[in-house]
């Protein structure tokens, strides 16, 4: 069975928005962990929010610069969590159109890799909700950013997560990955 994993930068006082604040600690040893974790997943998910900050950012990056990561993002299987995105433009893009819970399902039971998620948003939310997250990985990053705090509700999803590993970059980011079951 496939693994869900969610990557998320995430600050000190917990923003997740336009992570553009991490890139000053986007060293060599992140960008490998990023390799890995991409190198891991032949499959993206994400909600419409998401999917339409990386469409309009990705296709416009080099691909043939592999420190890019353009041609992984660019040509990778992308699932999209939308009820109102019909038709997405960006290369090797499929919308769930059936229920979140059964259609994740039915990709994690299917053949592949891993599948990751960016960002922690209402997609992630109830994919935790309904046990289908496998891991969640915080690139926390020493800075205090200001302004709205993890977007989506959080109340009614009491999880227990275990703490797997830790990598500490010599930036100060560590990322800290929990399993969310078991």
């Amino acid at each position: 069975m496939r693994k869900i994993i969610n990557s998320t930068y995430i600050s000190l006082d917990g923003v997740i928005e336009d992570p553009a604040w991490t890139m000053p600690y986007f060293d060599e040893e992140a960008a490998a962990f990023a390799g890995e974790q991409t190198a891991a997943a032949d499959a993206l998910l994400m909600g419409r929010r998401t999917y339409e900050g990386f469409a309009a950012a990705w296709p416009t990056r080099d691909e043939s610069d592999p420190s890019t990561g353009a041609a992984y993002f660019n040509n990778v299987k992308k699932y999209v969590a939308s009820t109102t995105l019909t038709d997405p433009e960006w290369n090797n893009s499929e919308v769930l159109r059936g229920d979140l819970v059964e259609e994740v399902a039915d990709l994690k039971a299917g053949p592949g890799a891993d599948i990751l998620m960016y960002g922690y948003g209402a997609v992630t939310h109830a994919l935790v909700k309904a046990g289908l997250v496998d891991e969640v990985r915080f690139w926390i990053t020493p800075v205090f950013v200001g302004g709205p705090s993890v977007s989506a509700p959080l109340s009614d999803v009491p999880t227990t997560l275990t703490l797997a590993d830790t990598k500490v970059m010599k930036s100060g980011m560590i990322i800290a990955t929990y399993t969310t079951q078991g």
